[in-house]
């Protein structure tokens, strides 16, 4: 049987702990994606939550899409529904009414990229190196790009996208915003979240909602344009030149 990965989820002192796990470098099938985005979804609505962490098991923070269910996409809509589970992700992080701390403990590829560009604010190890690597295997980082333009601007963005096979450091990352600050190591990085989200919770819920709005504004036609952009890519997965790179990446 296929592994699907895992979700969990923990509610102590106001703040809401949610790791997700895949033994492929903790990759995202369509079955996760939807479950984390329910889990936001409902988090969201939770009173006894102030503000969440976003974590994961494991060296890898993610790497992204699985590559044994981009492999077995055959048709448009199948393409098209897989893409959108990352869509249905970014989109409930930036609805979602509480802050949401990314703690990024390893590298971070592809849709991985796209889920700490789509919190509020993230620690880093000091080796949490990312990559973009779309583009190398006939498809590219569309449905992502909105959410990492907008925490690390257009330039930076197409850095990562035009060297799909050259890892960013953690230290570039952090210059270009995607993490707040490094640490040396893992403990200082979990001391860190804690004390962030600790004193986070603390604060009046509403305020810390209503900024969740403003730190989001002007993100509204993501409704649709994710959706547009998981066609895209949806179209592009069935590519021969894509098959063909996903099979030799496998390898």
């Amino acid at each position: 049987m296929a592994d699907t990965g895992s979700l969990s989820i923990t509610i102590e002192n106001k703040i809401a702990t949610i790791t997700f796990s895949h033994s492929a470098s903790n990759s995202f099938p369509s079955d996760l994606l939807h479950k984390l985005t329910s889990e936001l979804n409902q988090i969201s609505l939770n009173a006894d939550v102030n503000v969440v962490i976003l974590q994961s098991e494991g060296k890898t923070f993610c790497a992204g899409a699985s590559f044994d269910e981009l492999l077995s996409i055959s048709d448009f809509e199948t393409g098209k529904k897989f893409f959108s589970g990352f869509a249905n992700v970014i989109n409930a992080m930036r609805k979602c009414s509480k802050i949401i701390i990314g703690k990024v403990q390893g590298k971070a590829v592809g849709g991985g990229v796209g889920l700490i560009s789509a919190c509020d604010f993230a620690y880093a190890y000091q080796d949490a190196a990312v990559k973009l690597s779309e583009i190398a295997i006939g498809i590219g980082p569309f449905v992502i790009e909105p959410a990492v333009s907008r925490k690390i601007g257009k330039t930076a963005m197409t850095e990562l996208t035009l060297q799909p096979t050259n890892w960013q450091s953690a230290d570039w990352a952090k210059e270009k915003g995607l993490y707040v600050d490094l640490f040396d190591s893992q403990a200082e990085v979990s001391e860190a979240v804690d004390h962030l989200a600790t004193k986070l919770a603390s604060y009046n819920p509403e305020a810390l909602a209503e900024m969740k709005k403003v730190f989001w504004k002007n993100t509204g036609n993501w409704d649709e344009l994710l959706y547009e952009r998981a066609a895209i890519s949806g179209k592009l997965v069935l590519s021969d030149f894509t098959k063909k790179a996903l099979n030799e990446f496998k390898k």
